[in-house]
C-alpha cells in the first residue's frame, strides 16, 4: 500500500517539531523513507511541502535541513498570530455554524471545569481545541491554513507556560464564544485581541536537544497521520 505523501509530511513535521530532528540536522530522503517505511517518493514530496511551510531549507552541497529560525523569526510569527486570531474570530461571528456553536461551548464548559478543579494537564490540548474551532468557524479556508501552520510553528519555537490564572483565562474564552453567538464581530476580535496579547506573554524560546544521528525506524502503516 502506497503511503500518501501528506501523511509522511505530517509524520516529518511531527518529529521536527518535538524536537527528534533538530535545527540544521541534515534530512536524507533514504534515511527519511527507512525510518517511515515507505519509498523515497513520498519523502520527496513531503520535504518540499515542509520547505514551503518553512519547516525545511535546502542547503547547497547538503541538500534538505531543518530550518534554523532566528530569535526574530520566532518573535515575527507571535505577532502575526496576534493579528490573525482576532480576524478569524470576527470572521467566526459572521459564519460561524451551529455546530462551531456547540462544540465552543462545550470545551468552554469542560475548561472552566477543569480549570476551577486545578485539572492543569487537560487545559493545554482544550485550549489548542478550541482555537482550532474558532479558525474553523471563520470559514475560510486560507486563513485556517495560516493559523493551523502557525501552531505548529509555534510549538516548535516555543515552550507555553501553563497560564497563572487558568479560571480567567477560560472566562475570556468564554466572552469571546459568547459574542461569536450574537454575531458581534468587532466585540469578538477585540476579545481576541486582550486574550491573545495576555497569552503571548507565557511564552518561553525552546531549547533544542542535539540533533541525533540514529533515529529508529517508524511503521507508517500502523496508522499514524
Amino acid at each position: 500500500m502506497r503511503i500518501p505523501a501528506h501523511a509522511v509530511c505530517t509524520a516529518i513535521r511531527d518529529d521536527i517539531v518535538s524536537g527528534v530532528f533538530g535545527p540544521g540536522g541534515r534530512l536524507t530522503e533514504e534515511v527519511l523513507a527507512r525510518r517511515y517505511g515507505v519509498s523515497r517518493v513520498p519523502v520527496r514530496e513531503a520535504l518540499r511541502t515542509l520547505e514551503s511551510e518553512g519547516f525545511v531549507t535546502t542547503r547547497r552541497h547538503a541538500g534538505a535541513c531543518v530550518a534554523e529560525p532566528t530569535e526574530q523569526e520566532a518573535a515575527d510569527l507571535l505577532e502575526v498570530r496576534m493579528l490573525l486570531e482576532p480576524l478569524a474570530a470576527a470572521r467566526a461571528a459572521r459564519r460561524r455554524t451551529d455546530a462551531h456553536l456547540k462544540v465552543l461551548r462545550g470545551l468552554v464548559r469542560l475548561g472552566q471545569e477543569r480549570a476551577r478543579r486545578g485539572q492543569g494537564e487537560d487545559l493545554r490540548s482544550l485550549g489548542g481545541w478550541f482555537h482550532e474551532t474558532l479558525a474553523q468557524a471563520s470559514g475560510s479556508p486560507g486563513l485556517i491554513a495560516m493559523l493551523t501552520q502557525m501552531r505548529h510553528k509555534i510549538a516548535w519555537m516555543y515552550v507555553v507556560e501553563a497560564p497563572a490564572r487558568p479560571v480567567e483565562s477560560w472566562a475570556e474564552h468564554g466572552a469571546i464564544v459568547d459574542a461569536v453567538a450574537r454575531g458581534d464581530a468587532e466585540r469578538a476580535r477585540a476579545l481576541t485581541v486582550l486574550h491573545a496579547d495576555r497569552a503571548a506573554g507565557a511564552h518561553r524560546p525552546r531549547l533544542r536537544p542535539a540533533v541525533r544521528t540514529s533515529q529508529p525506524a517508524v511503521n507508517m502503516s500502523s496508522g499514524r497521520h
